[in-house]
């Protein structure tokens, strides 16, 4: 599924030298199924050239505010009705400062002023500049006004210096817009929840883990900060980037989970537990490498005995968070989830068959609540958890 499908994109460029990124969100965004139609000041056709925005938009590209090719002569008009969002990126500290006092001396402003559609801008400018307390009046001033600000950024920037101001990359900025259009229905919400594996010591060099990748929870962290909530991941391990916008907690074992859990447990709204978490952990665990052989010439006896657990204990928290589990289970889905639910004493629980997802970039859930099983469509597993944040947030109280 296309994120962009059908979403016609008014992107408007100002001058900056960000422009280069622009090319390539152009592309993203094409790639994502959108239809972008490229505004730009005189000032940004000294960075990037309109010709380079045709070629990669595959349309027009609009400068002039008197452009003939409008049939009407109009183009700071239609140009945004049935625009689903206008982007001005890079946004310049000038721009802004038009957009807040309501001037219109050129194609861009004008038709930001006059639009039907929302409006979004990513700051690019020296630190120096973004800083300076009449950026942040104007910055402050466009979101009052209901304007979204996305980023800025902080890093190198290409006066040499480093501070905030860097605009965003192209794939943070097209995940910011593709969030921009999910329904919001956990606003307001804070959501805990955790993902991946954990691993638990042996010896100083050897540890007891598991196969989970963690690209179910991310897509759940991810999916719940589209859905506006304020997001908190506790994470094992895994080769994935953190969602954008979404606050990370690194652990390594149940025991280190389960703190960064009950922790942040006491002001959270939802608690999700897709973590992996192991079950026993070694109880006579070696300050020192294990050899192969051992004086007797067997393999060294592990002792194990059982790690906390985490969700039942988050589930018995007075006034506690929403509680929604995990079983991936190898066989008899239906009869293990459901006594899991019960068990574990909470509302909802989301089943599916290991063997069938792990390490897979698609899922197929089920959930469980106590009107019975529920499956949801077989997808992506961004797609399942879209899914399941909407059954969630359909379901709190």
């Amino acid at each position: 599924m296309l994120d962009l499908a059908r979403k016609r994109i008014v992107l408007g460029l100002t001058g900056g030298i960000a422009c280069y990124k622009i090319a390539e969100l152009v592309r993203r965004l094409t790639e994502q199924g959108a239809v972008v139609d490229v505004v730009m000041t005189e000032a940004a056709t000294h960075f990037i050239t309109p010709v380079t925005m045709q070629a990669l938009s595959g349309r027009p590209v609009y400068v002039d505010a008197w452009d003939a090719r409008i049939g009407n002569n109009m183009a700071h008009i239609e140009l945004t009705r049935g625009a689903d969002a206008v982007l001005v990126a890079p946004a310049s500290a000038d721009f802004m400062a038009k957009l807040v006092y309501g001037m219109a001396d050129d194609l861009l402003s004008t038709l930001c002023l006059a639009r039907a559609c929302p409006l979004l801008v990513a700051p690019a400018m020296n630190r120096e500049m973004w800083a300076n307390p009449a950026t942040q009046r104007n910055v402050a001033q466009l979101r009052a006004d209901g304007i979204t600000v996305l980023g800025p950024a902080s890093g190198e920037q290409a006066c040499g210096e480093t501070g905030d101001g860097r605009m965003l990359e192209a794939h943070e900025l097209l995940v910011d817009l593709i969030a921009f259009f999910q329904p919001k229905v956990l606003a307001g919400r804070h959501l805990l929840l955790t993902a991946g594996p954990t691993s638990e010591p042996v010896d100083p060099v050897r540890v007891l883990s598991n196969r989970s990748s963690g690209k179910t929870g991310y897509a759940l962290a991810r999916a719940a900060r589209e859905a506006g909530a304020r997001v908190t991941l506790v994470t094992g391990a895994t080769a994935l980037p953190i969602p954008r916008g979404v606050t990370a907690l690194s652990v390594t074992t149940a025991r280190q989970m389960h703190d960064a859990v009950m922790a942040n447990a006491h002001d959270a709204d939802v608690f999700i537990a897709v973590a992996a978490v192991a079950d026993w952990r070694v109880k006579n665990v070696s300050d020192q490498k294990l050899k192969k052989t051992t004086e007797g010439g067997g393999a060294p006896v592990l002792e194990f005995e059982p790690n906390p657990d985490i969700l039942a204990e988050v589930a018995k928290l007075p006034n506690g968070p929403w509680c929604v589990g995990f079983a991936a289970e190898t066989e008899k889905l239906a009869e293990h989830a459901e006594a899991k639910r019960l068990r574990k004493g909470i509302p909802l629980l989301v089943g599916n068959l290991a063997h069938k997802v792990m390490d897979a970039d698609t899922t197929e859930l089920v959930l469980f609540d106590a009107n019975g099983p529920h499956p949801l469509p077989a997808g992506s597993k961004l797609e399942a958890a879209r899914r399941l944040i909407a059954e969630i947030a359909a379901r709190l109280p």
